[in-house]
């Protein structure tokens, strides 16, 4: 569980680097702050009052209380989640849970949120959205949890829970300058960046799913190999569906329908047989792909396509449990007993995944929705950054450092021509043998990005 817990970490920095790679250059920085950023807030959080609020063993229907405020009493007592697993284990794990959740969420701010809401947007994001809604699926006292509703890993309180919440900051936020004209007519400016992101998610993946079985046992290595080949399936899906349009074999898209394929698998990963994991990879990969459309649809500039991905990707994975969920998957750890899904003839698990979805989903937007609306009116608070630091670029205008310092780079070499020892360029006498490279360099000049605002591609 300790290892599984650390997977789940780097999972957030994998986060962070997609992200990255997917946006322009110029704030590229920013979104790796923002992850590295989640991690930070929200385990205060999680310690501070989060895992109480969620996981108290007197907790109500919808949310805990406060019996184990800042980890009071929380030690070696069997966890809500196993009986075989002590609390303090049990709330370092599914605390990664809650910061991977935000981290997912805040990608929504790209190229033209400001850093300082975003981050407190975090805190209280954290406690009025996510806690509540892992509270109701996964705590025992929760109401979809008694209901029946089969969630292993996080379909409702991770995916389409940052999804829905992506959506909305992209919303309220409004659309980046110069959306629907050439000016945004780019491509994912580091797509290594991106291959990078999706290695470090597929690994952590594995903490993530099979670590949810909270035992080193038959269950954890099931939901290991579906995890696994749901991601190989998605990325060959996505990759094909792009294919059909541009005849190119794109890596972007593969990486896409690996993250569509895990997070699909998610909430099945302890509860299907191994072959389902192939139609958990076609489909949950195959909607996300076009439910990239939607933003067009609905108006709004997700820039990064959470909400395809996450939001619809959990969704249909959400639905794909109901189908295929099985009592003798669930019981490979030889605790656990499900009435199953319609492969055990239980036909009711549809609506129950469809509500247990859908009030998780309606209940993050309406609410992050309400949370932006009034941090937006707080001076000081407002979401959006100026549209000098928009063209500035994020990283220059909020962080002051760069992804990659080219301004520096090209400094540092003038300087080396320019020094003392070798230098062509330190007489007159140098100057007059290579005179081509002394114009060239006469006429390298330190320009600020913000002269070419008006309608410049440049990242």
């Amino acid at each position: 569980m300790i290892t599984s817990t650390a997977l789940v970490l780097l999972m957030i920095p994998g986060v962070g680097f997609f992200y990255s790679g997917l946006a322009r250059r110029k704030s590229a920085l920013s979104l790796i702050w923002l992850s590295v950023m989640a991690t930070a807030v929200t385990t205060f959080q999680w310690f501070f009052w989060g895992y109480s609020l969620t996981f108290s063993h007197t907790a109500g229907p919808f949310i805990g209380d406060l019996a184990n405020f800042g980890f009071r009493g929380v030690l070696a007592h069997p966890s809500v989640g196993s009986t075989h697993i002590p609390d303090l284990l049990f709330a370092i794990y599914q605390g990664m849970f809650s910061a991977i959740t935000v981290a997912l969420a805040t990608g929504a701010v790209a190229e033209r949120g400001r850093v300082l809401p975003c981050v407190i947007f975090m805190f209280i994001w954290a406690t009025v959205i996510y806690d509540p809604i892992a509270c109701w699926t996964w705590n025992v006292s929760g109401w979809s949890n008694k209901m029946g509703g089969l969630d292993f890993a996080g379909g409702t309180p991770v995916h389409i829970a940052s999804g829905a919440a992506a959506l909305s900051y992209s919303m309220m936020l409004g659309k980046r300058r110069g959306h629907g004209t050439h000016e945004l007519n780019y491509r994912p400016h580091n797509v290594t960046h991106i291959v990078i992101g999706t290695v470090f998610l597929w690994v952590g993946w594995f903490g993530f799913n099979a670590g949810s079985a909270l035992a080193a046992n038959m269950r954890a290595i099931m939901a290991a190999v579906v995890t696994n080949l749901a991601a190989c399936v998605g990325g060959i899906t996505w990759c094909v569906l792009d294919y059909r349009l541009e005849r190119k074999w794109s890596t972007v898209g593969f990486c896409s329908g690996v993250v569509a394929g895990l997070v699909a698998i998610t909430p099945g990963s302890g509860y299907v047989p191994v072959w389902s994991a192939v139609i958990y990879g076609v489909l949950g990969a195959g909607f996300a792909n076009y439910a990239t459309k939607l933003k067009f649809i609905l108006r709004i500039d997700d820039a990064l396509d959470i909400f395809a991905v996450h939001g619809i990707g959990g969704l249909v994975g959400n639905i794909l449990t109901a189908f295929f969920a099985t009592n003798y998957i669930a019981h490979l750890d030889n605790v656990s007993s499900i009435k199953g899904g319609w492969l055990d003839h239980n036909w009711i698990q549809l609506p129950i995944q469809l509500a247990d979805s859908f009030t998780g989903g309606c209940y993050s937007f309406v609410g992050t929705s309400l949370i932006l609306f009034v941090m937006n009116l707080i001076p000081g608070l407002h979401l959006r950054a100026s549209e000098e630091a928009e063209i500035l670029g994020i990283d220059d205008a909020e962080i002051g450092e760069f992804a990659y310092d080219y301004v520096e780079l090209t400094r540092e070499v003038l300087n080396d021509m320019d020094g003392e020892n070798g230098s062509v360029f330190s007489s007159d006498h140098g100057a007059q043998n290579y005179p081509s490279m002394a114009r060239e360099k006469n006429q390298i000049h330190m320009m600020d990005p913000r002269m070419y605002g008006a309608g410049s591609t440049s990242q």
